[in-house]
């Protein structure tokens, strides 16, 4: 709730003792950060991992029984996964210290009768602040004085169009300012109601502060590791238990219990997929979308619903005069931007007419427009863009406004204000003669005590304007009037006017919005608009862009005050909304989230910042959008398209192909190491495999092999499909069923090959080892979607290297004495090549998209 401003001096301000009372009881005026989560519990968290727990548990059996090679192997591949997951969430999380640093860093108040300069942290409540044009409001404020005074609130609520203030006005809101906003145009003063926490920005910054919940991928590898962790434990106790009844010594089964837990866990699935979504954050961020959370690449791809801002999002976040009506005729107007590329085309009517508008709205304006500086090929506005959107008009249609004020010098005017919803400005002719123009909406201006203009014409323009409005333009009537001498005040001119027609405004959508929201539809992907913008405008954009037929009706569109108050029972049936603040936004992307959508929030401003963070994914405009909106987002598209988002998407899907394929790969892989560990003694191998020989296979083919699966082309088809159900199981679709075949056919290569070998008297257990390795290799190609395809050379050539470290297991001296191996003549590698060549076979045979 906005604090008192009792105590508080409007004409001397408070006392420099009165203030430093108030800046210890409040606080100062600034938003503290969340406290950073210490480097110790960031590497607990990732101990804890079920699949790691099992590992260290098996360092400490290994430990015990005195296999030192063993632990040593193990408690590497620990330290390499922790150590990567660990890097991967040192990420700073900025995103409510970026609201503090919207605040100005100095404020103009007034201090023991005189105006003084502050940092903005010591603003207090009470205190009494001097706003101007091109300031940032340091916080909460009630006006108390106001002149022509304009703010941008487009990053706290959306709203498009500049926000007019004035003292005593109807609604409360338009007699107070807000922590954040831009002064546009103007002068104030004004009392500090809100400091900090309890202030606009302190208000959407409590909302920032949830943390995110784990993403789909997340939560689906957790609980596969829960499963995996689970089979590992109980495949240990039941295999020593079974020894021990067989009177096995007990340390031999405890090296067998431990050597079935390795091949059941895959140890390195954490750092695979970890690698995996690394490689896809580093090809998006050169397609312009910039990951600032790593699991939200794969999130991407799983998104059902887009929920997209308006203002600088689907559009271009910036007023364009689009259309001209004359009492004759109208026009259109082309080209988007503050420069001068494009045209007016005129639909019947004289140029004059045009010509005369647009001289007039350039007359009576206060903005300006600069060309562009240091080669970045934009032009720039300052003051009401509004008003240098007419400039811009005006310079489409040929007139120079810098050379219409010389020759037109002005020498009075009368500012708008919220009451007249009018300005004029007068200006001396050549002649000597005054020339009055005046623009203002048409209920202020198409009046028969403002315009000499016979009722027909006025009913004929009213009938315009509204046509236009209902279209989502904002509409300005303009109108002038020669006078005989300057009157005092000028506002005493302001009737028998000429009317000289209408110009329709409007922030224009980018030329991608409509194809890229077509193209999530064809992806499966539901597109809704929530803005803070008004109805109308949120109505007319989204029938342009075609997210609503054009038969639509208002009711089509829901406002946030029904949110507010519970009247919209169920959000989800809606696709558009409007006049929405940011709890509202919040609360329709926790509706979809309740039903079990995978969201995604678009946004660039303040006001977008809770919903960006609470979405699955939040996506951030770059460019345009605030610092705020970047660091609460999970990706930020560096080139302010959203098009990106749909190649973003694409990437997504890209990923998690992958890493169901590495899935179906891996778990494969460690099906046939346990059916290879539980069945080898009935065909007479009393111990296959060593802890370490089944580590050094799956460091092999998790590997370089895993990471090498994660730069797999994209499947065809993959943006015309639906995205995966979110509740579907990693392992749904027939993947569990195709890693039990491949593990069975694996496994028997395996099994055969040692067996021939140790029916020939060859060292058995190193044939065994490179067969099982060759098996799982034969099985990585033929996963492949396109066997032979040249879009991802480092697949072959990493089984080539991991198929020569397999061999250098067998015949480099310091690893056979690790690895407990020995050396294989030509002769004996024939089975290992069989084996590599049954897993390749299986794999094609059953080839199918994941």
């Amino acid at each position: 709730m906005p604090l008192s401003t009792r105590g508080s001096d409007t004409v001397s301000g408070l006392t420099t003792t009165e203030a430093a009372r108030r800046l210890a009881e409040h606080g100062p005026n600034e938003i503290t950060a969340d406290r950073r989560v210490p480097l110790w519990a960031r590497v607990s968290a990732q101990l804890r991992d079920p699949l790691i727990t099992v590992l260290l548990a098996a360092v400490a059996l290994t430990l015990a029984i005195g296999d030192r090679p063993d632990a040593v192997v193990i408690a590497l591949v620990v330290t390499v996964n922790t150590a990567v997951g660990v890097a991967q969430e040192v990420r700073a999380e900025s995103a409510v210290a970026a609201l503090s640093r919207l605040s100005s860093p100095v404020t103009r108040v007034l201090r023991d009768g005189g105006q003084r300069t502050v940092p903005s942290t010591e603003v207090v409540p009470g205190d009494v602040v001097a706003l101007a044009e091109g300031d940032i409001v340091p916080a909460d404020a009630l006006l108390t004085e106001a002149a022509a005074l304009l703010l941008d609130e487009s990053m706290l609520t959306g709203e498009s169009l500049p926000v007019a203030k004035a003292v005593g006005a109807g609604r409360p809101s338009d007699g107070t300012v807000r922590a954040g906003t831009v002064v546009l145009r103007g002068r104030a003063l004004a009392v500090v109601t809100a400091t900090g926490s309890e202030s606009a920005l302190g208000r959407i910054a409590a909302l920032l502060r949830p943390r995110p919940e784990p993403t789909p991928l997340q939560r689906r590898l957790a609980g596969l590791g829960r499963i995996l962790a689970a089979v590992a434990v109980g495949l240990c106790a039941v295999v020593f238990l079974l020894g021990l009844l067989r009177h096995q010594p007990p340390g031999e089964m405890a090296v067998a219990a431990i050597s079935l837990a390795v091949a059941a866990v895959p140890e390195s699935l954490p750092a695979v997929v970890t690698l995996a979504l690394a490689l896809g954050a580093r090809r998006m961020a050169a397609r312009h979308a910039v990951v600032r959370r790593l699991p939200a690449v794969e999130t991407l791809g799983s998104v059902t619903v887009l929920a997209t801002d308006k203002t600088g999002t689907l559009t271009q976040g910036r007023m364009v005069v689009e259309r001209l009506w004359t009492p004759h005729s109208a026009a259109t107007v082309t080209g988007l931007g503050y420069g001068p590329t494009g045209e007016v085309h005129l639909d019947g009517a004289p140029d004059g007419e045009v010509r005369a508008l647009l001289t007039a709205t350039a007359l009576c304006n206060d903005a300006a427009l600069h060309p562009p500086a240091d080669g970045d090929g934009e032009w720039r506005a300052l003051g009401d863009p509004t008003e240098a959107a007419l400039l811009t008009a005006a310079g489409k249609a040929g007139l120079d406004h810098e050379r219409l004020r010389a020759d037109l010098p002005r020498v009075a005017e009368t500012p708008f204000d919220s009451s007249r919803k009018r300005m004029s400005t007068v200006h001396r002719r050549p002649d000597g003669a005054p020339l009055l123009c005046l623009k203002g909406a048409p209920e202020a201006v198409l009046d028969p005590a403002v315009l000499a203009e016979p009722p027909e014409l006025l009913e004929r323009a009213r009938h315009a304007a509204a046509g236009l409005a209902a279209e989502g333009f904002r509409v300005l009537a303009v109108a002038d009037r020669r006078l005989d001498h300057l009157p005092d005040p000028p506002g005493e001119a302001e009737h028998g006017l000429r009317l000289l027609g209408l110009t329709a405004l409007a922030d224009p959508p980018k030329p991608s919005a409509a194809g890229t929201l077509a193209a999530c539809r064809r992806a499966g992907i539901l597109p809704i608009l929530v803005t803070g913008d008004h109805p109308a405008t949120a109505r007319a954009l989204a029938v342009r862009i075609g997210l609503l037929e054009p038969s639509a009706g208002p009711e089509a569109v829901v406002t946030g005050q029904p949110l507010a108050t519970g009247a919209v029972t169920d959000p989800t049936r809606t696709r558009v909304f409007a006049r929405t603040d940011p709890r509202q936004k919040l609360d329709i992307v926790q509706a979809w989230r309740a039903r079990g959508a995978v969201t995604a929030m678009t946004g660039d401003g303040v006001n977008d910042g809770p919903a960006l963070r609470q979405a699955d994914i939040g996506v951030a405009m770059g460019r345009r959008g605030s610092e705020v909106a970047r660091q609460a987002a999970d990706l930020v598209l560096a080139d302010d398209e959203l098009a990106t988002v749909v190649s973003a998407v694409e990437e997504g899907r890209r990923v998690y192909d992958n890493i169901r394929r590495f899935l179906v790969y891996g778990l494969a892989g460690g099906a046939a190491e346990i059916l290879v560990m539980l069945a080898g003694p009935l065909f007479g191998l009393a111990l296959p495999l060593r802890a370490g020989q089944i580590l050094w296979i799956n460091l092999l083919t998790h590997g370089l092999t895993g990471v090498a699966m994660g730069a797999e082309p994209v499947s065809p088809g993959a943006m015309s499909r639906p995205p995966r159900p979110p509740h579907q199981h990693i392992l749904g679709a027939g993947v569990w069923q195709r890693v039990l075949l491949l593990g069975l056919v694996v496994a028997a290569a395996a099994l055969g090959a040692a067996v021939w070998a140790r029916d020939g008297g060859r060292p058995w257990q190193s044939v065994l080892f490179l067969a099982l390795l060759a098996a799982q290799l034969g099985t990585v190609l033929g996963l492949r979607e396109r066997l032979l395809t040249r879009a991802n050379p480092f697949l072959p050539a990493s089984v080539l290297a991991s198929a020569a470290l397999g061999a250098a297991a067998l015949y480099v001296p310091f690893l056979r004495d690790v690895l407990g191996t020995q050396p294989l003549s030509w002769s004996d590698l024939a089975a290992p090549a069989v084996a590599g060549l049954a897993g390749l076979a299986a794999a094609r045979l059953r080839k199918q998209t994941l």
